[in-house]
């Protein structure tokens, strides 16, 4: 019974893979296993989005769970494949498809990847150096050219709103306890304000359903007041029809969508539409 217990600890308790970056023996080996998996692959898909399909549905069943990645106060890079939020699914199925792209399978090019993804201009700072906002995480990452926003190409209109749900919900984040990161979180917010954003609203989402393609980044708009995005997940076409392949709070684990995206978003009032990313053939 002892080595059990010494093994779960082993396994399970964080460890500090350098200075700053976080995981436990179990996610590592997870995160390698799901690697040597795509590198196996006799004919890998030739497009991304299906990479992305098939990297996703490797984390079917996965536990969703909140703020994985709210360690403390000081930024740390969370690497977590055993409990996921909608961001963080996302996040580990964008780097893996990306590395499958590219031949590449080494877990340090997994981490990497995690980094420049999640953080302002790739690079970790501190806190408010998390790209907080999914709008500003699909800007950013257009720049990094990642991926393209194609909302607007596809029939999205003028998504006219003031981000500032963080700066004043101050309470509701620790890290913000901190005046110099609320005052950079209120900067950033600023800067949110004066880019062009475009949303396709939740009534027409079936009209465009055809012209967005298995594996594409869908974000959830919402009519709470002063955030931008409550939801994200993947496309993928399922019967004639577009569903959502997303770590659901509603099962709590990572799932495809029974019902087709327009009825799924049709039982949730706050969602008020998409926006629609596409992710860049490397």
């Amino acid at each position: 019974m002892k080595s059990i217990q010494v093994l779960v600890i082993i396994l399970f308790f964080p460890i500090i893979l350098d200075a700053q970056v976080v995981c436990t023996l179990k996610d590592k080996q997870l995160a390698t296993g799901h690697l040597k998996a795509l590198r196996a692959v006799s004919q890998p898909p030739a497009s991304i989005g299906d990479k992305v399909v098939l990297v996703g549905k490797r984390f079917l069943g996965t536990h969703y769970v909140a703020k994985t990645l709210e360690t403390g106060m000081d930024e740390q890079l969370v690497i977590n494949q055993r409990e996921l939020d909608c961001t963080t699914f996302l996040e580990n199925v964008v780097v893996m498809s990306a590395l499958w792209e590219e031949n590449k399978y080494d877990f340090q090019d997994f981490q990497n990847g995690i980094e420049y993804l999640r953080y302002r201009d790739g690079k970790r700072l501190d806190y408010p150096s998390r790209l907080h906002y999914f709008s500003e995480w699909i800007a950013n990452n257009e720049k990094k050219g990642i991926l393209k926003d194609i909302t607007k190409e596809i029939g999205g209109r003028k998504f006219d709103k003031t981000i500032n749900f963080m700066s004043t919900h101050r309470s509701a984040y620790k890290q913000l306890s901190n005046p110099t990161y609320w005052e950079e979180i209120k900067a950033i917010e600023a800067k949110l304000a004066q880019r062009e954003m475009y949303y396709i609203p939740k009534s027409e989402v079936a009209k465009v359903e055809g012209k967005i393609k298995d594996g594409d980044l869908i974000a959830l708009t919402t009519s709470i007041k002063a955030l931008d995005i409550v939801h994200v997940g993947f496309a993928y076409h399922k019967n004639g029809r577009l569903h959502f392949l997303h770590a659901s709070t509603g099962s709590n684990r990572v799932e495809i969508s029974k019902k087709p995206l327009v009825e799924y978003m049709q039982g949730i009032k706050s969602q008020s539409g998409i926006m629609v990313a596409r992710l860049n053939e490397r």
